[in-house]
């Protein structure tokens, strides 16, 4: 990649945060979201942060960008009006959806409802068999014909998903031309390029999901590339995707989906570097923003990676509720609990803490913007954990008398408890919430909170680590530098990447090496084709994968595969890789079970340096004492002296002992009783309880 100026900017629900890299080091900044016009806040902080570093438009060489705006089309249903050209007899798929009942025993239950309604449902005659075997061609005259009904509805996108096509795709590419044809200005999604995999309904969801959000997404970056352009800005942008690579902004407008979970992989690709630099091959990543909290497994310095995610759940986020889609992403567990998360006492008199944010506007009560509910951030500020000059360097001032007045109105005055009780509660909720989460996570992957590191970073995480730890039972935490910036920073350390999938199912007893060969191939090419623009000359990582399961199995299980060509010799050795695989999620395998293949996965990534290990820290010192804080300690029941300290003015050595406040632009630490913490020597915050082997 360019070594010269790159500008990184990730949207969140509530901030949107900006980064810039440039030889004189690395400025940060956050503002406040403009979620009607997202890309405002965008240029508004690029303008920003340039001006801070002194550095000219001209000279940023790359830009690096993240967001939430296709989940929010999704979650708020305020995408494309999207019609859907299936098979005939198959329109309704997308409604039949997995025929179970996510929540059996409640008589009230809710399914989340397709994005294409039926009235916009369209079939045509044809039919390929499941071997890719064309058993009725294509009504090429029924297609023109819905061509024409469609334009006179309006639509503004299609998705056609035909039945089996990710066996051959012929019939939707010839649809695809014909109404590309018809409706030039209609953007038109075709199944077999977005989801070429079995499972009729999850191809059908990903690809109206596509065809839903592309004319949106479409629009915002040609809006953001004209905008920065008029700055000066000239240079390519790249996006991040939901899988931690960064790809083009002509792959991301035609394929949007791959974007729905962008802003946390960069957070997820900044903790696999913490824990590289620090050694740690057992990680818990932790970021937690002004709108949800962000939590991803670890292990070997890579995140956990899954081919399906659920978006806009409709029941307390149970699986099962939301809009399945299969595209590569970082396995995480994402929950509504983040600084703008609204509380609320229940009517069973209990303090419930999100999913509902406050977001940007009008934000929490403590931002003086029309907020009248009380939320995490409001009762941080109660609790004397924020200094109100300091939130989000400066470009937010606080009013914790607002704070205090919300919490008493809706908390304090419903339980009949003192405010800052009150506000301890709402920390207390929303801290337990997460652990919960991590802790189910974990246990849904086969995995141990034992042993593991907290990486914490986003706005309102190092507030919140040090008790999320101790619920965990999780001994050091390590707040890296920019942490509140922390997803953005990882954009800059990402990979430009592309992962490709096909299904080809395979019974490993008849194990065919040239037909796997062939079919991997074909997948380096097209990976490769999208790679290359944005890293033309670079070397290439190849990373190949197989879906693998015991036969007569629902789904399968993910099995690493070497990236070279197969021999009919790995017939024997496939089998063993699963089930290791096998055992090592479920505790044992299978005897005299036969095994297959279902789909076959290549990944192709521009390589990265190696991170940069852990220097060393230099002698030990006690730093000066800069103010102290009041804050309320929960543990103790009543309010405490805490040391304040600037983190910039922290040199690696420093060692401070809880409780303490370290201060810095775009977050908080808080050292609360039972650790301490220290500057390692790339400048990272080490928090290790007391009593800990650090």
């Amino acid at each position: 990649m360019s070594n010269g100026a790159r500008l990184a900017v990730d949207i969140g629900g509530t901030f949107t945060d900006v980064v810039l890299e440039h030889e004189g080091g690395q400025d940060q900044l956050k503002v406040l979201t403009t979620p009607d016009a997202p890309e405002l806040a965008v240029l508004e902080g690029a303008a920003a942060v340039l001006a801070q570093a002194n550095v000219p438009a001209s000279a940023v060489t790359l830009v690096f960008h993240g967001t939430t705006l296709a989940t929010n089309a999704l979650i708020e249903r305020k995408g494309a009006k999207t019609a859907l050209v299936a098979t005939d007899g198959f329109r309704d798929s997308i409604e039949i959806a997995y025929e179970h009942r996510f929540e059996q025993y409640d008589l009230y239950m809710e399914r989340p409802q397709p994005l294409v309604a039926r009235d916009w449902r369209f079939t045509v005659p044809e039919r390929v068999a499941a071997d890719g075997e064309v058993l009725l061609p294509l009504d090429e005259d029924a297609v023109r014909l819905l061509a024409s009904e469609l334009a006179a509805l309006q639509v503004e996108s299609v998705a056609v998903c035909f039945l089996h096509s990710y066996a051959n795709g012929d019939h939707e590419q010839r649809a695809g031309e014909i109404l590309a044809e018809a409706l030039p200005d209609v953007s038109i999604t075709l199944s077999s390029v977005v989801c070429p995999e079995i499972r009729e309904y999850d191809r059908m969801s990903t690809t109206c999901a596509n065809a839903y959000v592309q004319p949106l997404m479409a629009g915002y970056l040609g809006r953001l590339q004209e905008g920065l352009r008029e700055m000066g800005v000239g240079c390519p942008m790249l996006l991040m995707m939901s899988s931690g690579g960064v790809t083009t902004v002509e792959t991301a407008a035609a394929i949007p989906i791959r974007l729905v979970e962008s802003g946390p992989a960069g957070g997820a690709i900044l903790a696999r570097d913490i824990a590289k630099e620090n050694d740690l091959d057992t990680v818990l990543s932790f970021d937690m923003g002004g709108t949800t909290a962000k939590i991803t497994l670890i292990d070997d310095f890579t995140p956990q990676i899954a081919r399906s995610f659920e978006v806009a759940r409709m029941y307390r986020f149970l699986k099962g509720s939301g809009l399945p889609l299969r595209i590569p992403v970082i396995d995480m567990v994402e929950i509504g609990a983040g600084g703008g998360s609204i509380a609320e006492v229940d009517a069973m008199q209990r303090i419930r803490v999100g999913p509902e944010s406050a977001g940007s506007v009008p934000g929490p009560a403590c931002y003086g913007n029309g907020g009248e509910n009380p939320t995490v951030t409001d009762a941080d500020a109660v609790l004397g954990r924020i200094d109100p000059a300091r939130f989000a360097g400066g470009q937010v001032t606080l009013e914790p008398e607002r704070s205090a007045q919300a919490i008493d109105s809706e908390i304090g005055g419903t339980l009949d408890t003192a405010t800052h009780v009150a506000a301890a509660g709402i920390a207390e909720i929303v801290d337990e919430h997460m652990a919960n989460a991590a802790r189910v996570h974990a246990i849904e992957n086969g995995k141990s909170m034992v042993g593991r590191t907290l990486v914490a970073f986003g706005g309102a995480a190092p507030l919140h680590a040090a008790r999320l730890a101790d619920k965990l039972g999780i001994e050091r935490v390590v707040v890296p530098q920019g942490a509140g910036v922390g997803s953005a920073i990882g954009f800059l350390r990402a990979q430009i990447s592309y992962e490709v999938v096909r299904t080809r199912y395979m019974d490993l007893r008849a194990f065919d090496p040239a037909i796997v060969n062939d079919l991997f191939a074909e997948m380096r090419a097209e990976a490769e084709a999208v790679v290359r623009l944005g890293a033309p000359d670079e070397a290439l990582v190849e990373t190949r994968g197989a879906f693998m399961r015991y036969r007569g199995q629902g789904h399968e299980i993910m099995v690493p595969l070497p990236d070279r060509d197969l021999t009919a010799e790995d017939g024997a050795a496939l089998n063993e890789w699963f089930s290791e695989a096998y055992s090592t999620l479920f505790r044992r395998s299978i005897p005299h079970l036969s095994v297959e293949a279902l789909n076959w996965t290549l990944s192709l990534a521009t390589d990265r340096p190696a991170a940069e290990t852990v220097g060393e820290a230099g002698e030990a010192y006690t730093p000066d004492v800069e103010a102290t804080r009041r804050l309320f300690d929960p543990a103790r029941g009543d309010w405490i002296e805490a040391s304040v300290y600037s983190r910039g003015a922290l040199r690696p050595g420093a060692a401070v002992a809880g409780p303490a406040i370290l201060v810095e632009d775009e977050t908080t630490t808080l050292v609360t009783n039972g650790f301490s913490a220290s500057v390692n020597g790339l400048g990272q915050i080490v928090l290790t309880k007391d009593g800990a082997v650090a």
